[in-house]
């Protein structure tokens, strides 16, 4: 424990001593990096509160967050129903990292009849033209542990499974498409009909249709999750290439929707009726908490599992050449930003952004199309000031100057706000 020994085979005494360790880890953590939630809630009084099996789960869930000391979270649920029973330590780091009360209960409602006007959220009005708009969700099924539990052969079953789903969405004249998968085989002597080789893997990868190569990222390696690789790992991609479902991420299926265009509500229904099309098929049923919402494998994503973004040009917020402002502008607003290719990639040379409302959990999902829609008007306000301050703080001439004066010296950039390292793939 801690070291990577198994501990099946420990005595009582050794068991105890590997503990003992571990909590003595987990002391040094919390001292060093304070903002590291696992180790500040996974304390040695829950710990012990469990029998041994559980134990070992437990330490699961929490070993990304010990093993990579910077995490902002730290943690990842290995089975749906871990976020019940390790409540005691999962309730308060989720309420803590969501900002929520301690009786807050997600409630999940995707009418969204009433916002905007009559459902319609039509950008131009805010003086914009066409934007890239994307809309995705995380998603698990209830009768398969997630994915930093799954073995090789639970991952193949998994991907079976959904190959039913796939077949419907191909049958419909609306999706149609093709399902893109890494997995060598099905099975010892099962092939894979949908095999794709490196060549083709790559150019989806270049496309931003495929995610990349999850084994190397440090804090999914933890946590189990990018384990077998490239097994249980594709795509299915529709027809007109505006629906995405991922499948064998961080979370079982990543569905998304994406288009270019002026009303944000268009990817948010076709959205829905891709996750209708897709439950309503025997034998697919996603992980719902009654407290949570949607199961995800990283509490960042509970309750909605959305990620709601826009592309928005702001060469004025971004005139020294970095989002620092635009992320000083847009916290208030509880929007993130992120380059063009996903967090922890650059900006656009015209100053383009992805904008995205930050909260997941305790929100409707109708709320987080409308928080979009109202992050990027009171965005666009700001962005129009920094203009206007900006012509204002041009250099003056100074007419009592006869010799040749010294150019003003360039602002350094403000650093951006820093953010909590979190464990989401970093591939959109």
């Amino acid at each position: 424990m801690g070291s990577g020994v198994s501990t099946e085979n420990m005595t009582d005494e050794q068991y105890k001593e590997a503990v003992d360790k571990l909590f003595a880890q987990v002391e040094e953590i919390r001292t060093s990096n304070p903002g590291n939630r696992c180790v500040k809630y996974l304390t040695r009084e829950v710990f012990d509160s469990y029998d041994k099996a559980d134990q070992m789960t437990l330490y699961k869930c929490a070993k990304t967050g010990i093993e990579n000391k910077d995490s902002g979270l730290g943690c990842y649920a290995m089975k749906p129903e871990d976020y019940t029973k390790f409540e005691k330590f999962f309730d308060p780091l989720i309420r803590d990292y969501h900002g929520a009360k301690d009786d807050a209960v997600h409630v999940t409602d995707w009418d969204a009849s009433g916002v905007g006007e009559n459902g319609v959220l039509d950008v131009t009005k805010l003086g914009l033209e066409e934007l890239s708009m994307r809309v995705r969700v995380g998603r698990n099924l209830a009768q398969f542990n997630l994915p930093g539990l799954m073995d090789q052969a639970e991952r193949i079953k998994f991907e079976v499974t959904m190959l039913q789903a796939f077949a419907k969405l191909i049958e419909d004249p609306e999706f149609k498409g093709t399902i893109y998968s890494m997995s060598p085989n099905h099975g010892e002597g099962v092939e894979n009909p949908n095999l794709i080789d490196a060549a083709k893997y790559q150019e989806l990868v270049d496309a931003h249709v495929m995610f990349k190569d999850m084994d190397a990222d440090p804090f999914l390696k933890s946590a189990g999750i990018s384990s077998d690789w490239p097994y249980g790992r594709g795509c299915w991609q529709s027809e007109d290439k505006q629906c995405i479902i991922w499948f064998g991420e961080e979370d079982q299926l990543r569905i998304m929707c994406m288009k270019k265009g002026t009303m944000l509500n268009e990817v948010f229904d076709r959205l829905k009726k891709l996750l209708d099309k897709v439950e309503s098929i025997e034998g697919i049923e996603f992980a719902k908490s009654d407290k949570y919402g949607y199961v995800t494998s990283c509490p960042s994503n509970l309750g909605t599992g959305m990620r709601a973004s826009v592309h928005v040009k702001l060469p004025n917020l971004t005139a020294d050449g970095t989002d620092a402002k635009a992320k000083e502008v847009c916290n208030p607003l509880g929007l993130s930003v992120r380059g063009t290719g996903g967090e922890h990639t650059p900006i656009g040379a015209d100053g383009t952004v992805d904008i995205s409302p930050r909260a997941r959990l305790f929100i409707k999902e109708r709320d987080i199309i409308q928080a979009l829609y109202d992050g990027i008007s009171k965005l666009m306000v700001k962005e129009k000031e920094a203009a206007t301050t900006t012509t204002e703080e041009a250099p003056k001439e100074d007419a009592k100057e006869e010799a040749p004066k010294e150019e003003p010296k360039e602002e350094a950039p403000k650093e951006a706000p820093k953010e909590d390292v979190k464990e989401e793939t970093k591939a959109e």
